[in-house]
Order: C-alpha cells, then sequence, then structure tokens
C-alpha cells in the first residue's frame, strides 16, 4: 500500500468533485442488474457506491425503499420510521426518494426539521427512545449515509427497531427483493411526488437534535467536563453533526471550540488522505492532519466522520491515537467508573480488534464476547444491557448509559469524542497518557492493516477458507495455539480466517463494501515480529488465490 505524494495535503482544485454531474447522475443513469457491480449490495453496513459508477442511482434508491416497506408489512412493524442523512452530495436526493416510496405507503416518517442531516447515533437514540418499555407500534430507521467514503459516494441502511444495523437476514431479504425489482424495471414500486410526500399526513418533523443532545447526561458526566477548565476542541469534517457540537457546548456550557461549521459537499476543506483521495476518516492521520496540527492548543480535540458513528482522538501529549489505542482507553476508564454497571456486564470485540481488551477485561474480572466484523452483531448484547461497551478497530464504538441501559445500538462517535474530555477531566491526564500506563500493565502491541484489490472471484475465496489451508504448525516462530473461521464470542462466520499465537494473531477476509481484501495483525513483541505474521498472512492468501481454479483462470 503505497502513500500519495499529497497524502496530508490540502485537497487540490482538481481533486473536487463535479456536484452537478453527480447530481444529473443520479437520476439518469440506470443500473443493469445483469452486471453485478450494479446490483443492490448490502455489505457490512448498507449499500454504497457512487452514481458516477452507476451503482447508487434513483433506480437503487428506490428498489431499497419499496423493499423496506415490504419488509415492515410482513414482518408487522408499524410504527414511525426515522428518516436521517449526512451531507454527502448524494444524500439529500436519496433521502427525497426514500421518503416519496415511505409517503406512497402509508408509512409514519419523522425527518429534521428544514431538511437538516443528522447523525446515524442520533437515528438509533430516537428509536430505541421510542421504543423503550413498548410491545406494539414499534419504530425503526433509514439512514443515508456513506459512512466516511469518498465525496462522490452514496449509502443507505436500515435499521430494525432493535435501533442497530439490521442482520444478515433482514439485509439478505432486503437486497434480494430490491434486486428483483430492478429486473423487473421497478415495476412494483409505489412513490409519490416529494412536495406530495413532504405535505402527506404520515409525514412529521423530529427534533432529533434536542431528543439527543439533552438526554447525554444519562451516558457521560458533563458536569465534570463541564468544571474541568480544560480546552477542548472538536473539528466535525464537514458532517451531520456539524450543529450538535454547538449545541452540546451551550446546553452543558462546556469548554469546547467547534473548529469548523462548514459544510461543503466538495469537501474541498479537508486534507488528501493516504491514496490521494478526500475521505473523512477521523482515524486517517492524512485525513485529520488539520486538527492534528492543532495539538498543542488543547488539552483533547477530537473529531467524527460524515455520519458521526466513527471517532478520532487527538492529544497534546501524543498526536492522533490509533483506533485500538483509544478504544483501550475507553475500556479501562468505563470499568472503573461507572459502579452501577451489573458486575457481569461484559466487553465486546471484533475479531480483528485488539487483544489488549481481552487483557483489560480481565484486569476487571469481565467477559470478553468477540464477534466477526459488523457492528450488527453487537445489538442484542448493548440492547439486553450484557455488554457494557463494544467497540471495532476502526474506530467505532458505543456503551450504556450509567444506569446499566442502552443508549444507542450503533456506532456513537459524538460519546466517544466526549469521553475522552470526561477522562481527562477525571484522571488529569490524557488519553495517549493513560495508554502508555495501561501497556506498562498489559504489554505494549504493534498493530497493522494492509489493503490490497480482489476480484470478486478473490474474494469468494478468502471468505471460504478453511482451517485445513493453514498447512503450518507456527507462524512467525510460534506455535499456532488457534484457527478459527467462526467467532468465538456467537460462533458467527468470520468470512475469512484467524491464526493466534501466544504473542500475535492476523485475520485474513474479504472487505464487504470495496474491491479489496484487507489483512489485520497485531504482535505483542515488536515490529519484525509484526512483519513476521504479515508474510505468513500473505503467503496464506496467495496460496490460496494459486490454488483456486476460478482465480487462477482470472
Amino acid at each position: 500500500m503505497s502513500t500519495h505524494e499529497l497524502a496530508g495535503q490540502p485537497a487540490p482544485a482538481s481533486s473536487l468533485i463535479d456536484v452537478s454531474k453527480l447530481l444529473a447522475a443520479y437520476q439518469s443513469d440506470i443500473p443493469d442488474p445483469s452486471v453485478r457491480a450494479q446490483r443492490v449490495s448490502f455489505g457490512t453496513s448498507g449499500h454504497r457506491g457512487s452514481a458516477l459508477d452507476v451503482t447508487f442511482n434513483e433506480a437503487h434508491i428506490l428498489a431499497i425503499a419499496q423493499a423496506v416497506c415490504e419488509y415492515r408489512a410482513q414482518v408487522g412493524i408499524d410504527g414511525p420510521l426515522f428518516l436521517g442523512m449526512d451531507t454527502h452530495a448524494l444524500s439529500a436526493p436519496a433521502h427525497a426518494t426514500t421518503l416519496e416510496v415511505l409517503a406512497a405507503h402509508d408509512v409514519d416518517v419523522m425527518i429534521a426539521a428544514d431538511d437538516a442531516v443528522t447523525p446515524t447515533p442520533a437515528v438509533s437514540h430516537a428509536i430505541l427512545t421510542h421504543n423503550r418499555d413498548r410491545t406494539d407500534n414499534r419504530a425503526d430507521g433509514i439512514v443515508i449515509t456513506p459512512s466516511h467514503n469518498p465525496p462522490a459516494d452514496g449509502g443507505i441502511k436500515y435499521n430494525p427497531p432493535t435501533g442497530g444495523p439490521a442482520g444478515p437476514e433482514v439485509t439478505a431479504w432486503i437486497e434480494n427483493r430490491a434486486n428483483a425489482l430492478l429486473e423487473d424495471d421497478l415495476a412494483g414500486v409505489d412513490r409519490v411526488g416529494y412536495d406530495a410526500a413532504l405535505r402527506a399526513d404520515t409525514t412529521h418533523e423530529y427534533d432529533f437534535l434536542g431528543h439527543y443532545v439533552r438526554d447525554l447526561d444519562s451516558v457521560l458526566d458533563m458536569a465534570i467536563i463541564r468544571a474541568s477548565g480544560l480546552s477542548l476542541a472538536v473539528d466535525p469534517l464537514g458532517g451531520a453533526g456539524v450543529h450538535y457540537w454547538t449545541a452540546i457546548a451551550d446546553h452543558y456550557d462546556l469548554p469546547l471550540e467547534v473548529l469548523r461549521t462548514e459544510v461543503d459537499p466538495t469537501f474541498r476543506f479537508m486534507t488528501l488522505d493516504w491514496d490521494g483521495s478526500i475521505r473523512m476518516d477521523p482515524s486517517s492521520e492524512y485525513a485529520m492532519q488539520s486538527l492534528i496540527n492543532l495539538k498543542d492548543r488543547y488539552d483533547v480535540a477530537f473529531s467524527c466522520d460524515t455520519d458521526h458513528d466513527r471517532h478520532g482522538i487527538v492529544t497534546g501529549s501524543g498526536g492522533l491515537m490509533q483506533p485500538n489505542h483509544y478504544l483501550s482507553v475507553m475500556v479501562d476508564a468505563l470499568l472503573r467508573t461507572r459502579t452501577d454497571w451489573a458486575d457481569d456486564v461484559g466487553v465486546g470485540k471484533t475479531v480483528v480488534t485488539t487483544r489488549v481488551l481481552d487483557r483489560l477485561a480481565d484486569e476487571h474480572g469481565r467477559s470478553v464476547v468477540e464477534v466477526p466484523v459488523g457492528f450488527k452483531w453487537f445489538v442484542d448484547g448493548l440492547l439486553d444491557g450484557t455488554l457494557g461497551f463494544v467497540g471495532e478497530e476502526s474506530a467505532g464504538a458505543s456503551f450504556l448509559r450509567h444506569d446499566g441501559s442502552v443508549w444507542t445500538t450503533d456506532k456513537d462517535g459524538i460519546i466517544a469524542g466526549l469521553l475522552a474530555a470526561e477522562i481527562t477531566a477525571r484522571r488529569g491526564q490524557d488519553p495517549s497518557e493513560i495508554y502508555e500506563e495501561i501497556t506498562a500493565r498489559h504489554g505494549a502491541p504493534v498493530f497493522q492493516r494492509i489493503e490490497a484489490p480482489a476480484t470478486p472471484a478473490q474474494k469468494q475465496v478468502l471468505k471460504r477458507l478453511t482451517p485445513d489451508q493453514v498447512t503450518t504448525t507456527e507462524l512467525a516462530g510460534d506455535p499456532i495455539e488457534t484457527i478459527r473461521t467462526k467467532a468465538p464470542g456467537n460462533g458467527a462466520a468470520i468470512g475469512g480466517l484467524k491464526v493466534e499465537t501466544q504473542s500475535g494473531w492476523f485475520v485474513a477476509r474479504p472487505s464487504g463494501t470495496e474491491a479489496i481484501y484487507k489483512i489485520y495483525a497485531e504482535s505483542f513483541r515488536d515490529a519484525d515480529h509484526l512483519e513476521a505474521i504479515l508474510d505468513g498472512a500473505k503467503g496464506l492468501v496467495q496460496r490460496a488465490f494459486e490454488a483456486d481454479p476460478e482465480v487462477d483462470d482470472g
């Protein structure tokens, strides 16, 4: 993975999208369902694509929205549907298209006033707030967002009444029905005009921002942040939480400076990511360069991606924290301070997240539930309060309220950022300093994720990896202890393979949303040992490709 020569530099004019061209393609270009790439495909978090590639166009959204309406009717969901969107250029037209279909089906839809954007966690919070102690008229939601993806991309995901990302059975049903509608030239889709949809008796305004902001002190110690005297800052990266941060600072009288309130669908204010693309990834040192440059001005600063479900933490002592490092700090802090949580509340992590979380959980006498990649696997544990904290190495996390009840069942970058302020106020140390203390107790691992292009055939090979394809008994000089294709926490398929030794591990798996595969590796020794682990993983992948006739034949 080579780094672009302009990575971390301000985005030049040549890198900006033509918004008019993108919006025209959304309306006019028609996907061909016989082409695999142009079909509806729900990855780890909904359907994503670009109108310019004929992978996220009006036809896709019409089909998906119709499928959601049919799914709701089939399973008896008859409450309101909370509809949110982020600031990507394709989000507003996709939001309008979705509303047109929902109104045609007489679905009670809750939208933000004045076409306002809405963070993913605020949608999850709204669903759960409505459904609390309710057995009928239960709500669900749709969020229009491609997360941190480049400006030309669009995305749509469905959240059932559990409030979090839909599970694989639900997304498979919606995907299959949507593709059947595409194949039938959308003959089964009902819609009304946009003006009629807005005027419909079933369309209602909902104060997502007010409900979410006023409830934050049930999950965070806002008083200790307010009285801390800290210097705090946040960069919303032009995302859906841009107005939330000012409201939070004002409502709780926090020492929080909102650095940028600009919203621009080209995201021209970003610095380029590692590959020269504009990508609103708060865990990337290149995308976050503007905030990193200001680290000496603040005790703690933070940022979120476009739909505000991911977080990035910048400290005065250490700069941008690696996601695994901050997840470790969060777990340690929450298990120390949330004294009203039940003694058996556990920690949730994905199979590609640092083993430091296991060691911290053990230190605090808690169990760990390890699941496949995808936040949907955490929903049940958050909902029933058996998981106090859940996190994944791609900078997504959520945790319970002070009283041990559910806050959100989707990732929440807002509370993750504010927790960094709470931790610093409480401890008198920033999260980077606290992580140093944690590694002094539990070891200081080195971690790396590498990505490489992959054809559909190659991705299928990786998805079907089996333990008997590991033909050696050692990895990087250590005896192999476990080889997994299923996550130990719930028995669900990893969609790849994990190999573990006492001092390290790797996971090889295809991406759920992009034409790439990923290798994740961690060593509790040093960088050379990590490189040896990665070499072992690459060798396994290459042998698997070479052994498969479909891949061999190109």
